[in-house]
């Protein structure tokens, strides 16, 4: 079934210039407009259209339920290039738990654009679906530092519940650098496994570029076993002024004392200082 692509942006854009023009005495300048806009747009949504056969734009797409043609017609605005409704995605989500596998399929489609996976990631977030959890982690086994897709549904698996946590711990072996740091950041939002604390002393220890982000993690993870490591790599006296703060931060959150350094040639420190006179 061939829906119809409409451009909801601009018609919303024609009804506010038609708006502005009726109503231009009613605003003082262009931040009393602009505080104006929600108003305006939900006037819009709940105004009859010529465009949508007198169904007004906020009512539209609630004649649909079938989840095959809501997730599809949103995959097909995304192929046209033409700027999702928010009235579509919110149908899908009110929709709800019928939509979920036809989101999932989406997300199994390797032809699918990346708005029509993102936008699907966001959706079954705000559904607080589970069922793309297994297809979220193996994601990351494999992944590169930056990926936008990824990071999505990485943001995804923190807030899904501890059920994530053991089918991890399963796969943190098979998983590339990237993923297993990827992996760990989502494992500190949960109650912390020996795995987990395992992960983020070693890679505080391989990856000296990224101690400052590691010791974060350790210190979110609140075992005080990682004490001896923080406080050696505070000696270090290559340590950036920056990475220095974290590893503080994380060695007095653990309830240590972290040795006292100076920095006065440092540039990092330097630069902070200086901004601290502004």
């Amino acid at each position: 079934m061939n829906m119809p692509i409409l451009n909801f942006d601009e018609h919303f854009a024609e009804f506010t210039s038609e708006w502005m023009k009726r109503h231009q005495e009613e605003y003082r300048n262009f931040d009393e407009m602009e505080a104006d806009m929600p108003r305006i747009y939900m006037t819009f949504l709940n105004t009859r259209a010529k465009w949508l056969g007198s169904v007004t734009p906020g009512s539209y797409f609630t004649q649909f339920e079938d989840p095959k043609v809501l997730v599809d017609w949103m995959h097909a605005y995304c192929s046209a290039g033409v700027p999702l409704p928010d009235p579509l995605l919110e149908q899908i989500t009110f929709v709800g738990k019928p939509c979920e596998k036809r989101l999932l399929e989406l997300l199994k489609d390797e032809e699918a654009e990346e708005e029509a996976k993102m936008t699907a990631i966001e959706l079954l977030r705000e559904m607080d679906s589970t069922l793309p959890k297994m297809l979220y982690i193996n994601w990351q086994l494999d992944r590169q530092p930056k990926d936008e897709l990824k990071d999505n549904a990485l943001e995804s698996l923190s807030v899904m519940g501890e059920s994530v946590v053991q089918p991890i711990l399963q796969v943190l072996g098979k998983a590339n650098d990237a993923g297993q740091e990827a992996l760990l950041e989502v494992l500190t939002h949960y109650p912390v496994q020996e795995a987990t604390f395992r992960l983020a002393l070693r890679l505080f220890r391989e990856k000296p570029a990224r101690r400052a982000l590691f010791a974060g993690y350790l210190a979110k993870i609140g075992d005080d076993r990682a004490l001896p490591e923080l406080t050696e790599a505070a000696k270090d006296p290559k340590l950036p002024y920056l990475t220095f703060i974290e590893i503080r931060n994380a060695i007095e959150e653990l309830g240590g004392v972290c040795p006292e350094r100076e920095y006065d040639d440092d540039p990092e420190y330097e630069a902070l200082r200086d901004l601290d006179r502004t």
